[in-house]
């Protein structure tokens, strides 16, 4: 029998769902428990000073756990049961966590060997200090080369100080052009890498001294790719291969056999592929997009991406791959589904959402004591829940009429102040998107948007701290 006995204090609609993770984790960790089932259906609406007058600590409890929604000081709890009383996850799904035990990520989850080119597209037409601020944002987001994209039909004249600048500020720098001028500006100045290489400049290949990227002569087909990868090696020069990836409808199922049949030619050439074609040219959130993609790349062996993120809806794809590599990484070595890895990509809608049921809102409404607002958003609608009252409608709108009629003689409630109302529409909103999306909603926290998620300040009204759930 271990010697750590932990005493678990709930509410009721708590119960089934910590009883269920605590006897799995029990088990793993090594500790004995008790759960101490309080009366009062939500356990974030405790306070220390309520729960000392309801709760029973066995004797043999070597230490109490609460919820971490629980305000106030935990000393006087402590002081009482002789033992520490801390507060847990507010959340009960991160109880393994909280007790040490592995995630479903391996200890070394986060390892990648694809690289990042960020392209700053139309170059020649910023200011250096926007080229410098894009480019520490980028790095910032994961991108290990900052590449300058060109202007086709024009010579920049400032692309050598762009690179020098770029490099003092500690960044590898490529250079998107097929402009003999402005590439050998920019090897001269620093770049460390050329996009791109075809029989229209090759021959000036050997003279920056710098690694390239070979393409075909002919968008569509491997046209021109021999030749140009042979005078490259002849000639010494550092090659990858892009064999160009088309959007959809304009040959993209083809364009993968391209780097599939490259890979059979030549297997130990490095390759790149620009992912933009897809995700700027495409009407989908870029997200789930780049991880299809640098997943094809990491079975292919293809270690560099160039990606952009100038339409809004992929404005945040370099962020998008640096998370997308790892999963993939970690998917393709250890031969595991990339499921439940990586949380930070599922934006849009939740992995899953926890519902309580139309009894057990009902059951709380006649349970309560006080008048606070409790909002829950499931089965389609969003439910109100005070004392002796449950309202639900799917229009924010009209629930908020329900509850402004819902006082004697059908006045409203003496408590709906205009702070409260505010409050009220501000979640109420929430609550609306997270039903319209299928996530999972929360009261007085932030909706999960996964790697875009920027976290609340609390906003739920103070109550009284002494007050009877």
């Amino acid at each position: 029998m271990s010697a750590d006995h932990i005493h678990f204090v709930t509410g009721r609609l708590a119960e089934p769902s910590l009883r269920a993770i605590v006897d799995d984790l029990a088990k793993k960790v090594g500790f004995a428990y008790s759960i101490d089932v309080l009366p009062i259906s939500v356990a974030a609406l405790m306070t220390p000073k309520w729960i000392l007058r309801h709760w029973h600590v066995p004797a043999e409890a070597t230490r109490v756990m609460i919820t971490g929604y629980c305000d106030g000081e935990l000393t006087e709890l402590s002081a009482a049961a002789g033992i520490p009383v801390v507060r847990g996850p507010r959340d009960l799904r991160q109880l393994p966590e909280h007790f040490g035990r592995p995630s479903a990520l391996a200890e070394d989850y986060g390892r990648y060997d694809i690289e990042i080119l960020a392209e700053i597209n139309f170059a020649p037409r910023l200011a250096l200090a926007d080229i410098l601020c894009m480019a520490e944002a980028y790095r910032r987001d994961g991108a290990d080369v900052i590449d300058l994209g060109c202007d086709p039909g024009t010579t920049w004249t400032g692309v050598g100080d762009a690179v020098r600048a770029l490099r003092d500020a500690g960044h590898r720098v490529s250079i998107d052009s097929l402009n003999v001028a402005e590439i050998a500006a920019a090897a001269n100045a620093g770049a460390e890498l050329v996009l791109s290489v075809d029989q229209s400049n090759r021959c000036a290949a050997a003279d920056w001294g710098i690694e390239v990227v070979a393409i075909p002569d002919t968008p569509g087909t491997l046209d021109g790719l021999d030749a140009t990868l042979e005078h490259l090696s002849n000639a010494g020069v550092p090659t990858r291969i892009d064999p160009i990836l088309e959007p959809i409808g304009y040959g993209f199922a083809g364009s993968l056999g391209r780097y599939l049949e490259v890979h059979r030619r030549w297997p130990d050439a490095p390759m790149l592929m620009g992912i933009g074609n897809l995700t700027e040219l495409t009407d989908a959130d870029s997200a789930a997009i780049n991880v299809l993609l640098l997943g094809f790349c990491q079975e292919l062996g293809i270690r560099s991406v160039l990606t952009t993120q100038v339409i809004n809806w992929a404005r945040s794809s370099v962020r998008e791959c640096d998370l997308a590599r790892r999963l993939v990484y970690h998917a393709v070595t250890r031969r595991t589904l990339p499921k439940h890895v990586e949380p930070r990509l599922v934006v849009l809608r939740d992995a899953r959402t926890l519902e309580h049921g139309q009894q057990t809102l009902d059951q709380l409404a006649a349970s309560i004591k006080d008048n606070n607002y409790r909002l829950f958003a499931e089965g389609g609608l969003i439910h109100l829940v005070t004392a002796g009252l449950h309202l639900a409608d799917n229009d924010p709108f009209v629930l908020f009429d329900k509850l402004r009629s819902s006082g004697p003689s059908g006045e409203p409630p003496k408590n709906l102040d205009p702070s409260h109302a505010f409050y009220l529409g501000y979640e109420m909103a929430k609550a609306a998107v997270a039903l319209a999306l299928g996530k999972d909603y929360r009261q007085d926290e932030a909706l999960d948007w996964g790697f875009l998620t920027v976290p609340e300040t609390t906003h739920r009204l103070k109550k009284n701290p002494d007050a009877s759930p």
